[in-house]
């Protein structure tokens, strides 16, 4: 790790049913985006913990955490974004999860910045929206046939 540009975990949750996707919807200037629920990982905590406790923080709904499904590396300075986290560098973990209640209560106990909200979305039909990471779609639309787990450094 380099001293001052440390390399930051990301957990993140990956949560499908009925053929429909759980993001967190955003907006900012360009209007509305969503995301994967998760984010960093607090010292002492392990992958599964952080995941367990962003799904509360942003979803306000537990879950069951199940295998990791894949790993994404970002590197800022190489995306679209880089004038404004250009010297981020962040590990992603993606798992697998299913919601343990029927339905999200829908407040959130500490939201994400920019977070307006929770949406099922379908899976047939994510290239409609705007989601990030953008690899991350066609990943989910073809998870039976991926393989893959390490996507490497993507947008």
């Amino acid at each position: 790790m380099t001293k001052g540009n440390p390399i930051r975990n990301s957990a993140k949750s990956l949560i499908v049913r009925d053929q429909h996707l759980l993001l967190i919807k955003k907006q900012d200037d360009q209007g509305i985006y969503y995301i994967f629920p998760g984010g960093g990982q607090e010292k002492g905590e392990t992958l599964e913990e952080a995941v367990h406790r962003e799904c509360l923080e942003e979803i306000d709904a537990k879950v069951n955490v199940y295998e990791l499904a894949y790993v994404r590396e970002y590197i800022g300075k190489n995306h679209e974004f880089s004038e404004v986290d250009g010297d981020v560098h962040q590990l992603e973990f993606y798992f697998h999860c299913e919601i343990l209640e029927t339905s999200i209560n829908g407040q959130p106990t500490q939201p994400d910045v920019d977070q307006i909200g929770v949406e099922w979305l379908p899976i047939d039909r994510l290239t409609e929206y705007r989601i990030y990471p953008k690899a991350m779609v066609e990943t989910v639309r073809n998870e039976s046939s991926n393989q893959r787990i390490y996507l490497g450094d993507v947008n």
